[in-house]
């Protein structure tokens, strides 16, 4: 039950660049972490150019555009390697739907205990623990 958030600065971005964002994203959520695609949600959050700066100067002055990918799971539940290529993975789909991409783009994978992390105001343990119990 994935939430991804993804801010973009720069140039805005049209519709279909942002549910091209949103599709892909959903994708590699579950091609590479195997998360269920029907719990994936992805936010797409645009800033203005001049509300980011890269090196203390602003996206305003430098042109192009830049993006911070934060991704949202529960812990423990995808490896090492599955995350490596997630990042991966974002950072060339960020390249091909964005083009002009600033190198300084970041994607963040959060790992959220299970106890701290909700899903329709039920948290990931309680759901696994209600599961263990009806099987």
């Amino acid at each position: 039950m994935p939430f991804i958030a993804i801010t973009t600065s720069g140039r805005p971005l049209d519709a279909a660049e942002i549910e091209t964002l949103q599709q892909e994203t959903t994708r590699l959520m579950a091609e590479i972490m195997g998360k269920k695609k029907e719990v994936t949600a992805v936010l797409v959050d645009q800033k203005p150019a001049g509300s980011w700066s890269i090196g203390g100067v602003s996206l305003a002055g430098q042109g192009g555009t830049s993006a911070h990918v934060d991704i949202k799971i529960t812990q423990g539940t995808n490896s090492a390697d599955e995350k490596a290529r997630m990042l991966e993975a974002t950072r060339e789909m960020l390249e091909a739907v964005l083009p002009g991409l600033h190198d300084a783009h970041y994607t963040v994978i959060d790992e959220v205990p299970a106890t701290d992390w909700g899903f329709a105001g039920i948290s990931q343990d309680a759901r696994k623990r209600m599961a263990a119990t009806a099987a």
